[in-house]
């Protein structure tokens, strides 16, 4: 659930409309039901309520960031009461990662889903890191939050890193190992080499948020360091 796709959730490889009840009895969704191992979409099995009240987070860090956002920010954006927050999540900290996890999720399938793996090696970085910044500035106050706000969680922000993490780099390695890739005789990227281009083009993207640039100004330098750390090795 993201502001600009309303009433919708992420489940598989495309948006699933979900139809929001009214405020009554709900019953409560287990995070691990909607958070699941790395791999697994966020599907519309889960707990309408609950996926209002992420869509208002997620709307409530675009206007004020996670910081300042509280409860009554999110159940106002949801259109629900702080009681049905409370019967769906701990508090504002599950909430933000359970939003975070999918946020990755959607991000890993929509690069997958851009990249021909037919295609050319270097034009599958391009439609990679088109679809990557697509992706971003339909919610660059998300993306910060995940680079700059997360890690202050500490201990708790660990799962959700290290899955988020694990997904990328094993999207960016299976992506390495494609037709296109193998034409050209190029070896996969390898785990370390995923992690160091996946920690630069995060960097790259939270300094142009925060200056205020256009998120499609990464986009050459992002493509220009993908293609010297995935063409050939020596």
């Amino acid at each position: 659930m993201y502001r600009g796709f309303p009433g919708t959730v992420l489940c598989g490889t495309k948006y699933d409309k979900v139809s929001y009840p009214t405020e009554g009895a709900s019953s409560v969704t287990p995070m691990a039901s909607v958070v699941g191992p790395v791999g697994e979409a966020v599907c519309d099995d889960a707990d309408p309520f609950r996926l209002r009240l992420l869509d208002g987070l997620a709307t409530s860090i675009g206007e004020r960031g996670y910081r300042a956002t509280t409860v009554a920010d999110i159940v106002r954006h949801a259109r629900t009461s702080k009681r049905t927050f409370y019967d769906q999540f701990a508090g504002k900290e599950q909430c933000f990662l359970e939003l975070l996890h999918a946020d990755n999720e959607k991000l890993g399938q929509s690069i997958r889903a851009a990249v021909d793996p037919e295609a050319d090696w270097h034009l599958q970085i391009r439609q990679a890191v088109e679809a990557y910044v697509k992706n971003i500035e339909s919610r660059p106050a998300i993306t910060l939050s995940w680079i700059r706000e997360l890690p202050s969680l500490g201990d708790a922000a660990r799962p959700v890193q290290r899955r988020g993490l694990q997904l990328l780099t094993s999207l960016l390695i299976d992506l390495s190992a494609s037709p296109g890739f193998r034409r050209a005789d190029l070896p996969p990227l390898t785990a370390p080499l995923a992690v160091i281009l996946l920690g630069g083009l995060r960097e790259l993207t939270a300094l142009a948020v925060e200056d205020g640039r256009a998120v499609r100004s990464i986009v050459q330098p992002a493509v220009d360091a993908s293609v010297a750390l995935l063409g050939p090795r020596h």
